[in-house]
């Protein structure tokens, strides 16, 4: 049965006539039209059969026949670039990869928050200091993190700055992920020195010890691992919210082999809770891309939102289109997932399920910074696995805020970042992130809960 064709009145401008939620007030419209022509001039960052592919595991996924680790960045930084934040960030997302796949015998689809992920929604369109009231951070894709009048004025220049360290970002990622850095036999090398001495960092090397006597064995029997591009390759997707519209348009190509339009700024995009809304411009832009996309569904989502919602980014229901994302909260998750898993499971419709542990978990500590128990996040998986098993549909990844820093900014964990610790290495730009030693922690947590 072949499927309906997509909308072919959809243009990638399209959006400009609907409701846009969390756009910067750009105080230059003739300097952002000259950042956003150049854009348009530069190659895409992925391709179009990058995508399809991602489309493709995701369909697997689906099916319940592997699970999406989503992780990386809150929000990436113009300053803290570098080559060796971006292997670590990589080695985390590899060590957590190693540990769900072996633990659990599930494939795992490795999908990063990272080269694209710079603006961030906001809840208030300004923030107020000491009696001072300035425009809120967007993100460096907008704005200056820098507390001054000045650094706060949305700038265009910074699309342009964003989209060439995305594209340097992903130069190395596919190094990385292809030249070797991968391979199964250096798996021992993705260990952090500050990961190896804990608890997570010696049982992960306990793996890694089960792994290299497979390797070996395979040798022994005549196999040639130099040959077998699976154990010395892997695949790795890009992501971020594609909040900032203008820039997605600028990004968005027609594939020469299909004629459909794709968002070559990253491989997935997702929509947040503050941007779903039906009749808005974020909804009509990814409903006309061919990528995957996916949508945070916060406590206020309806079961009638959330099928909605599958309709129009989904209307000919093709497996690995659509991953639909809980963020709810530990205390909120167990009364407001499971309408929604029925009411989407009740339409037939084949949805990618995912948790996002972390936003609906966040607080603000009595020392002045925002902070997440690594317990809650704990809890809130474990209530997704479990409400997802009562429903009949298969839990299909999780979606984490993680550095391969060793910072202190999400307190508890089995080596606990305790209370009067959080202001040690506390250097996220927004959202607490999850450490190493607590990620993979977190990795070995899910790949049992996978397992039974």
């Amino acid at each position: 049965m072949s499927l309906p064709a997509p909308d072919a009145s959809w243009t990638p401008a399209r959006w400009r006539g609907r409701p846009a939620a969390q756009q910067p007030d750009w105080p230059d419209p003739a300097a952002l039209e000259a950042s956003l022509d150049e854009l348009r001039r530069q190659p895409p960052l992925v391709f179009a059969g990058e995508a399809r592919d991602l489309t493709e595991v995701l369909g697997e996924v689906a099916e319940g026949r592997g699970f999406v680790l989503h992780a990386g960045d809150c929000a990436e930084s113009f300053e803290a670039f570098s080559a060796d934040a971006i292997r670590d960030k990589l080695k985390v997302i590899l060590q957590m990869a190693i540990a769900l796949t072996y633990g659990s015998g599930v494939p795992t689809v490795k999908l990063g928050r990272i080269a694209g992920q710079f603006a961030k929604p906001r809840s208030s369109p300004t923030e107020v200091r000491d009696g001072v009231e300035l425009p809120s951070f967007r993100g460096d894709l907008v704005n200056d993190l820098t507390f001054e009048a000045g650094a706060r004025v949305p700038d265009p220049d910074r699309l342009l700055r964003a989209y060439h360290q995305s594209a340097s970002t992903l130069n190395l990622l596919r190094a990385f992920t292809k030249g070797g850095f991968a391979d199964l036999s250096r798996v021992h090398q993705w260990n952090q020195e500050f990961v190896a001495t804990s608890r997570e960092g010696r049982r992960y090397e306990l793996l890694a010890g089960e792994i290299d006597r497979a390797l070996r064995f395979m040798a022994a029997c005549g196999i040639d691992l130099e040959a077998e591009l699976q154990l010395r390759q892997v695949d790795f997707y890009t992501s971020h919210e594609a909040l900032v519209l203008g820039y997605e348009e600028a990004l968005t190509r027609r594939d020469s082999l299909t004629g459909d339009w794709y968002d070559c700024s990253a491989h997935l995009l997702w929509i947040g809770d503050r941007t779903r809304q039906l009749d808005g411009a974020h909804v009509d832009f990814l409903a006309g891309v061919e990528n995957p996309v996916g949508v945070k569904l916060g406590p206020s989502t309806t079961p009638d939102d959330a099928v909605a919602l599958c309709e129009a980014l989904n209307p000919r229901r093709r497996p690995g289109r659509l991953m639909l994302v809980s963020r709810m909260g530990a205390d909120r998750i167990e009364e407001h997932l499971p309408p929604l898993l029925d009411a989407v499971a009740a339409t037939g419709h084949p949805v990618v399920w995912a948790c996002d542990p972390m936003h609906g978990n966040t607080f603000a500590h009595s020392s002045g910074y925002k902070t997440r128990h690594f317990d809650d996040v704990m809890r809130e998986i474990r209530s997704f696995f479990g409400l997802c098993g009562s429903a009949g549909v298969w839990p299909g990844g999780v979606h984490v805020e993680l550095t391969g820093e060793d910072v202190t900014e999400c307190l508890g964990g089995s080596e606990a970042v305790n209370d009067d610790e959080l202001e040690k290495r506390y250097e996220t730009m927004c959202d607490p992130r999850l450490n190493a030693r607590q990620s993979l922690d977190l990795a070995f947590q899910v790949a049992e809960l996978l397992r039974h």
